[in-house]
């Protein structure tokens, strides 16, 4: 099984499929489903202290047939505390993985750090040049949260994590278009969304439809999963999901061997998921909710 790498702006690559730690697993334990995960192909992990996965994480990778220079591990902090910084922070969450460095670190959310970007990205790039991080980035920022900080930064964020699909192509186009410009990589969670949350749309007769042209090139079933992953790795978007069955697991992975969608039936699902009109205030409403949810029950 092939694995497909992306370039990120500060030399390193990231690989485009990874298997995330959170959502459902926060709730059922990510070991068994992280350990199912590794044999089945998966080098890229990501995970956050909000998940409370770290150490699941880390107990699974400690006992890993994988090379620590074939893994990609992220993790995030959403928040500092009671005198915690950026490098405590990172160093608490190395601490669980069990790792000496991560492959990505971000800021989990600009939730926390309303006026206080600039010192906190600071901060960021100063784990990078300690070598704590190969590379720093952010997750759920729009370009106003970039524009706070961007003057004083002398490293540009490698990454965003972002909720992306078709369904919310159309209002983050500026966003795409402020992040090819600073050659900052889009990552995407949430790529499932136009069927698991939001299913009926426009693009349901367009997946139909392409999930028998794929079939047929192919010749093997192709599933609605498969062509939004697709499209968005055609996009140059590295995608996260999660899973706790194997045969799901194995379905993600095998969308690096299955055939292109065509120039037009990308156009195509663009032009539909902008139909739907679900855009970055909802997406990112939908996140802050959820934070706050977790931060209540913690």
């Amino acid at each position: 099984m092939s694995t497909l790498y992306f370039p990120l702006n500060d030399g390193t690559t990231i690989p485009a499929l990874g298997f995330g730690t959170g959502t459902a697993l926060m709730k059922q334990g990510a070991v068994n489903a992280t350990k199912i995960a590794v044999k089945t192909g998966f080098v890229h992990f990501d995970t956050a202290p909000m998940y409370g996965t770290e150490d699941q994480l880390g107990a699974v990778l400690d006992d890993r047939s994988i090379p620590r220079d074939k893994l990609y591990v992220t993790t995030k902090f959403l928040e500092l505390k009671g005198g915690e910084t950026v490098k405590s922070a990172l160093q608490e969450s190395l601490r669980k993985l069990k790792l000496e460095y991560v492959d990505l670190f971000l800021i989990h959310a600009p939730l926390h750090f309303a006026g206080r970007l600039k010192e906190v990205w600071a901060e960021m790039e100063e784990v990078k040049k300690e070598g704590l991080a190969r590379s720093i980035g952010v997750s759920n920022f729009g370009i106003e949260d970039f524009e706070e900080f961007w003057s004083e930064a002398t490293i540009k964020p490698a990454v965003n994590q972002i909720e992306f699909h078709p369904y919310v192509l159309g209002q983050f186009e500026p966003l795409l278009e402020y992040s090819h410009t600073y050659g900052i990589r889009l990552e995407s969670y949430g790529a499932l969304a136009p069927i698991t949350r939001e299913p009926g749309g426009p693009l349901d007769p367009i997946l139909s439809k392409l999930r028998t042209r794929l079939a047929g090139t192919w010749g093997r079933p192709v599933t609605d999963g498969q062509i939004l992953f697709k499209w968005c790795l055609q996009k140059g978007i590295v995608v996260v999901t999660t899973s706790s069955k194997e045969d799901r697991m194995k379905e993600y992975l095998a969308v690096l061997d299955m055939p292109d969608l065509t120039p037009e039936e990308v156009t195509e699902i663009d032009v539909a998921g902008k139909k739907k009109g679900s855009g970055p205030a909802e997406s990112i409403g939908r996140y802050k909710n959820y934070v706050r949810s977790r931060e209540t029950h913690a």
